[in-house]
């Protein structure tokens, strides 16, 4: 695809803008070349501060509209968003890395799904309810500022941007500076959609600048933040003394229980599948895989055949599975935990350090698979974000229970079992946001968040849009 006319631009206040003369710029690299494709300018204090009250003066007006209104505008970005998806699809493949075929049917799909997840939602949603003589009022929260990742570009800011707008909100939009290409077609979605003025607003910068700016001022009525729990500490920090509404989704270590009266085959092959999609970039990936211990070794070999049945090449190749990692930075510390695992005495069932053989450049990484992992190795423990695998073996349901629990995080938990009811007693003993039965489809109407470090707050539907309302109580309403 083309580079986006306005990667160097800013859109604020219902036009594209140069950035103040403080901006720098910064190159984006394309992670299967190494190669910058373009480059995107990195918004200061000046340039927030210009967004920001640009969402502010849109809010009293926006926040009137009514839902009809806001349900025909979101109706309008879909019809646009559907028109450029393979262009957006394409941007994602470029700035990300991700396989063609699956930043369409996936990555590019998912920003669709979440816009008419949250149509759906809006019709039905009651705003106003009575309550005896007290009505209940929800009401838009005011300015949200939205920060997103680069591991699912548009699955993230269309499930923040679509609630925000179906609450009545207006916002700006911090995307990850190093995968910007895809967020400045959204804007222009957006524009083309007839958005207001200020209502929505997007400029691309770093956390310590941008980020920052958003999670502090008090003129940011609600931060809604996706990436690392580390980086999510120092949101929630910058945003306490405004005692603004935080919203969190960042890291997991996700458990896979295999029970033993699951198919065994079936259940780690896809377990192996879950992992790596995306290669192994998702904060909800099964990364630990608990199975029986008198089948360990069963479960080894079956993981180590599905994992060198997968193809790690050049996104744009249709045999790809696995494209790479999103950057250098990225590779060496997926790097550096593999080696973990080695000198720790876990079993390399296959993959290991180094590029795949074949790739001489691109931040790609061999799919891992480590047996006899126990609970107090790092890769057990930290959140690797790459194609690795864990296999832990238990004794009983109960230890296998409580080592998917002994975690900091709490994003998502997976339970296999032939036995459905079976498998629904052990997902009630997970201490996770999200239990996935037996590989089920996904579903947009379902709450996204985490327990623990993994986040507070839920995304999706009208999970979403309750993060951006205000609950208002008219006492003697009548």
């Amino acid at each position: 695809m083309s580079i986006p006319d306005n990667i160097a631009r800013f859109y604020i206040n219902g036009g594209w803008v140069e950035p103040s003369s403080g901006a720098t710029m910064m190159h984006v690299v394309n992670p299967a070349t190494e190669v910058s494709v373009a480059r995107v300018a990195i918004g200061t204090r000046q340039d927030a501060e210009k967004a920001i009250a640009a969402a502010r003066a849109a809010f009293p007006a926006f926040s009137a509209w009514s839902v009809a209104d806001r349900l025909a505008l979101l109706g309008r970005i879909r019809d646009g968003y559907e028109a450029r998806l393979d262009e957006i699809a394409e941007a994602i493949t470029m700035e990300m890395g991700a396989p063609s075929k699956m930043s369409r049917s996936e990555q590019a799909a998912s920003g669709l799904s979440h816009i008419e997840a949250t149509m759906t939602a809006l019709k039905g949603f009651a705003f106003e309810e009575k309550r005896g003589t007290t009505l209940i009022m929800h009401e838009a929260i005011g300015v949200a500022g939205l920060i997103t990742p680069w591991n699912w570009p548009m699955n993230q800011i269309a499930s923040k941007v679509a609630p925000a707008l179906a609450a009545g909100c207006t916002m700006v939009l911090k995307p990850s500076e190093i995968a910007p290409l895809s967020g400045i077609v959204f804007a222009e979605i957006l524009h083309e959609a007839g958005v207001p003025a200020g209502v929505f607003n997007l400029l691309n910068g770093d956390g310590p600048g941008v980020g920052q700016v958003l999670s502090s001022h008090p003129d940011i009525d609600i931060v809604s933040f996706t990436g690392s729990t580390r980086a999510g500490i120092l949101v929630a920090k910058s945003a306490a003394d405004t005692v603004k509404r935080v919203a969190q989704e960042l890291g997991g270590k996700s458990p896979n229980i295999i029970l033993a009266d699951a198919d065994l085959k079936a259940a780690v092959s896809s377990g192996v599948e879950w992992c790596f999609g995306n290669s192994g970039q998702s904060c909800d990936a099964p990364t630990r895989m608990l199975v029986p211990r008198d089948r360990h070794e069963e479960a080894m070999a079956i993981a180590k055949q599905a994992a060198e049945q997968l193809v790690t090449g050049d996104p744009r190749d249709p045999k790809t599975n696995l494209g790479p990692v999103i950057s250098q930075v990225q590779y060496d510390k997926i790097q550096g935990l593999i080696a973990s695992g080695i000198q720790d005495g876990a079993t390399l069932v296959t993959g290991g350090r180094d590029r795949p053989e074949g790739l001489s450049h691109g931040y790609y990484v061999k799919p891992t698979v480590f047996g006899g992992v126990t609970p107090d190795m790092r890769i057990a423990r930290e959140e690797i974000f790459g194609p690795v695998l864990a296999i832990m073996p238990y004794d009983t349901e109960e230890q296998a229970v409580e080592i998917a629990n002994d975690t900091v995080y709490g994003l998502a938990a997976y339970v296999q079992s032939g036995d459905l009811e079976h498998g629904r007693v052990i997902a009630r003993q997970m201490r996770a946001g999200q239990v996935h039965i037996n590989y089920p489809d996904a579903d947009m109407f379902a709450p996204f968040g985490g327990y623990k470090q993994s986040g507070n707050g839920r995304e999706y539907a009208d999970w979403g849009m309750c993060d951006y309302l205000e609950t208002k109580a008219l006492i003697g309403h009548g």
